[in-house]
C-alpha cells in the first residue's frame, strides 16, 4: 500500500493515539476506530501517530502492531498522514517494522532509540546513528527521531543530529523530549535553521507552552488523545504571536498536564485512558501489565483536572 501523503513533512499538532483494550486485554477495535474518528475530526491537527508510547507499543507484538496500523489506515489514512512508531531494541527488528509500516501505508516513521544503548550512548553516539542509518536504508519514508531525556542516556548529541541531517535526507524531524529547556531551544535554532531544515516537534507536554515559544514547528503528544483541540488552540496562538490567548489556553491545559504527568510518570497514558472514559470517548480504561488500574484517589484527581480545564461538567463524577 502506497502512502497517501507522498512528500509529507512532519509539522503542526500531531496526537499520538491511545489504544483501548477489552477486559481480557485484547485490542478493542471498535473503540479504537471511534477514538481515531474523534481525533481526525479535530480541526487543525496535521497527522496521527500510532504504535507509540501512547498505544502501549511495548506490550504489542509485531503482528499486533501491523494490525493496529492497518486499522488506523482503514479509518483515517485517506484523510490524514499516519505516523507509525518503530519501537525495537534490535536494529534488525526495527528494520523489519519499518518495512512493514511502509508496506502498510504509513506516511512517516517515529524512530525510537534502542534501550541497548542506555546509560552510555553519549560515549559512542554513532551506535545510535547507525540504528537510524539502517532504518533509512530500508525505507524511503520520512523519519522522526525520538530525542529522549538526558537522564535516559539515550539522547542524541546535537552534533550527531546535525550530522544525520547532512547525511540522511529522510530525517525530517525530531520528537523532542530532552527535558532541558536550554537544549530544547538550541535544537530548535540549530535544526530548523539548518541548510536542510529538520523540524522540532515538542513532546514536553508538562510544559508545552514554554517549549512552543522557542519556535518549535509542532508538537507530537499522547495527551493530544484527550486535549487535541486545546493543543491546536495553543499552537496557533503561539504561532501568531498572541501571547494573551496562548496564556489563556495554557491555563486550561495546565490542570490536565499536572494530573497526567504526575509521579509515577509511567502512568501518564493510564491516566489519559481514564480521562477518555470519564469524557465518554472510550468505554474501558484497561491497560496491559506491568501497568495496573488506577485507584480511587487518582481517578478523583483526574476528574478534578478535567473539570478545571472545562472539559467535564462540574456535576459529573469520576465514576461515570
Amino acid at each position: 500500500m502506497a502512502a497517501a501523503f507522498a512528500g509529507y513533512v512532519p509539522h503542526g499538532v500531531i496526537p499520538a493515539a491511545l489504544l483501548p483494550f477489552h477486559d481480557d486485554l485484547s485490542v478493542d477495535e471498535r473503540s479504537y476506530r471511534a477514538h481515531l474518528r474523534d481525533l481526525a475530526a479535530t480541526r487543525g491537527i496535521t497527522a496521527i501517530t500510532t504504535n507509540a508510547h501512547a498505544s502501549e507499543v511495548a506490550t504489542c507484538d509485531a503482528e499486533e502492531q501491523r494490525a493496529v496500523l492497518a486499522l488506523t489506515m482503514e479509518e483515517v489514512g485517506d484523510r490524514l498522514p499516519v505516523i507509525a512508531g518503530i519501537y525495537a531494541d534490535g536494529t534488525h527488528q526495527a528494520v523489519g517494522l519499518a518495512r512493514a509500516a511502509q508496506a502498510g501505508g504509513a506516511s512517516a516513521l517515529l524512530v525510537f532509540p534502542t534501550n541497548v544503548l542506555a546509560r552510555g550512548n553519549a560515549a559512542r553516539p554513532d551506535c545510535a546513528a547507525d540504528h537510524v542509518r539502517h532504518i533509512a536504508a530500508a525505507t524511503d519514508l520520512p523519519l522522526i527521531l525520538f530525542q529522549y531525556p538526558l537522564a535516559s542516556g539515550l539522547t542524541y548529541p546535537l552534533p550527531t543530529l546535525l550530522a544525520l541531517a547532512d547525511e540522511v535526507p529522510s530525517v525530517r524531524a525530531i520528537k523532542d523530549w530532552c527535558g532541558e529547556p536550554a537544549l530544547a531551544e538550541r535544537q530548535v535554532v540549530a535544526l530548523q535553521g539548518h541548510t536542510r531544515p529538520i523540524n522540532v516537534l515538542s513532546t514536553h507536554s508538562a510544559w508545552l507552552f514554554q517549549s512552543l515559544v522557542t519556535g518549535a514547528a509542532g508538537l507530537l503528544s499522547g495527551s493530544g488523545s484527550v486535549i487535541a483541540d486545546l493543543q491546536v488552540a495553543l499552537f496557533e496562538a503561539v504561532r501568531r504571536g498572541d501571547m494573551a490567548a496562548a496564556q489563556a489556553v495554557n491555563a486550561r491545559i495546565r490542570p490536565t498536564a499536572e494530573a497526567f504527568y504526575a509521579e509515577p510518570f509511567f502512568d501518564m497514558h493510564n491516566r489519559m485512558k481514564a480521562a477518555l472514559v470519564m469524557l465518554g470517548r472510550i468505554p474501558n480504561a484497561a491497560v496491559r501489565p506491568p501497568l495496573k488500574a488506577l485507584g480511587r484517589a487518582e481517578l478523583d484527581r483526574i476528574a478534578t483536572a478535567l473539570r478545571a480545564a472545562g472539559l467535564l461538567p462540574a456535576a459529573r463524577l469520576a465514576a461515570e
